[in-house]
């Protein structure tokens, strides 16, 4: 097993185009984001391993031996790749959590350890270590940051016990895994996700791990060839949504209405293709002209998600906003609040992004200068990264 110090990183995600649409099974562009979720892994000998998450306040320990004693024989009941409901409960039982432990926070904490058990089980014994996750990603915003943190687990607790190798080289800052061995990280974190939401898509977790764009259609994904980075505000409206009432109330209105919002998402699953092809063209060879098309298709995407019912006044106020300054908007995921993206073309002038964000920020919303079509997956050296997520990850 790896002694040194570990440090991995993983990219959050949007969804681009085809949101709502995908249900319906049309296309959907999902984009890594650049706000990232980080992971430090320490090996020691003092017998515990310990977990800590300080942006909802966890941090636990147990210790290995005890671990070590408990039968883990159910975590290899049934079907590999899918946590069974009983095992996610004796995983609870195991985990000793207080009876008023919050959500996020169990899920989060049964995610790990499903991960570090089944990881690990095959060393002779079962590792001490010290896990810090940390992350720039609002949590509970629909920009996956539970699959960054899955993917973050997956990928530092398979190199840890040399499952895959380590991809820093001699004078590397950052390294990546090959193509075999993001496909395990994968994987891993799919069932990460699994623990955590039950029935995901997995888009984020192959978004997160994979880095760049991808198309999502009726469970198949698919890599776009090296598409372009993109400059974006993010912007979080802070408006509480539920994706599970946005979805049925999309599919209430298609039932009553389908010669009218079935052609709605049949032209949203056209933008996402024609976004698609310019992301495509801009790889191969990039013109100023691409970034006027991106605007246009975020402007028609826009109108088309507020005539299926998803828009809200606030998201109305965001738009509104970056118009008056020039620039283009859209919601991201179930809409209904939520977050918006706008894009930032290359000529757009840094007064002019701040003068927005303040704009913004003075509306009540959050909001971050950050890109998309960002790396995935990545280890780091601990002592060429920032300083202050260096001094998030110590707790200062």
């Amino acid at each position: 097993m790896l002694s040194e110090v570990l440090l991995v990183s993983a990219p959050g995600k949007v969804i681009l185009h085809g949101e709502h649409a995908v249900v319906h099974g049309k296309v959907a562009l999902a984009v890594a984001l650049n706000l990232r979720t980080f992971l430090r892994l320490q090996s020691h000998n003092n017998g515990k391993v310990g977990l800590s998450l300080p942006n909802i306040g966890v941090k636990r320990d147990w210790d290995v031996s005890r671990l070590q004693l408990l039968d883990k024989s159910f975590l290899e009941q049934g079907d590999a790749t899918v946590p069974t409901p009983e095992q996610v409960e004796r995983l609870r039982e195991m985990a000793g959590f207080p009876a008023d432990c919050a959500v996020n926070e169990c899920l989060a904490v049964l995610a790990f350890l499903y991960l570090y058990l089944c990881i690990c089980q095959k060393q002779r014994a079962l590792p001490s270590l010290d896990i810090v996750v940390w992350s720039e990603l609002p949590t509970g915003a629909g920009l996956g940051s539970s699959a960054a943190y899955s993917v973050c687990l997956a990928a530092a607790l398979l190199t840890v016990c040399e499952e895959i190798p380590n991809p820093l080289r001699d004078g590397d800052h950052v390294g990546r895994w090959t193509k075999e061995d993001l496909e395990l990280i994968n994987k891993w974190a799919f069932r990460g996700e699994k623990v955590i939401h039950g029935n995901p898509s997995g888009v984020d977790n192959a978004v997160s791990t994979w880095g760049g764009a991808l198309r999502y259609q009726q469970g198949q994904i698919a890599s776009l060839k090296r598409p372009p980075a993109l400059k974006i505000l993010l912007t979080n409206t802070k408006v509480p949504r539920s994706t599970k009432a946005l979805v049925a109330s999309v599919r209430s209105r298609l039932m009553k209405f389908p010669d009218i919002v079935g052609p709605l998402l049949t032209s949203i699953d056209a933008i996402a293709r024609e976004c698609e092809r310019v992301l495509e063209e801009m790889a191969a060879e990039l013109a100023p002209e691409h970034y006027l098309v991106l605007e246009e298709l975020i402007d028609m995407n826009q109108h088309h998600l507020n005539a299926l019912g998803v828009g809200h006044a606030a998201l109305d106020q965001l738009c509104q906003v970056t118009r008056t300054h020039g620039l283009h908007s859209k919601l991201t995921g179930a809409g209904g609040g939520g977050c918006g993206i706008t894009l930032l073309k290359p000529d757009v002038q840094q007064p002019a992004v701040e003068a927005t964000k303040q704009a913004l920020i003075g509306c009540g919303f959050d909001c971050w200068e950050t890109s998309i079509g960002a790396p995935g997956v990545s280890m780091h050296l601990v002592t060429l990264l920032d300083a202050p997520i260096r001094q998030a990850l110590d707790g200062l």
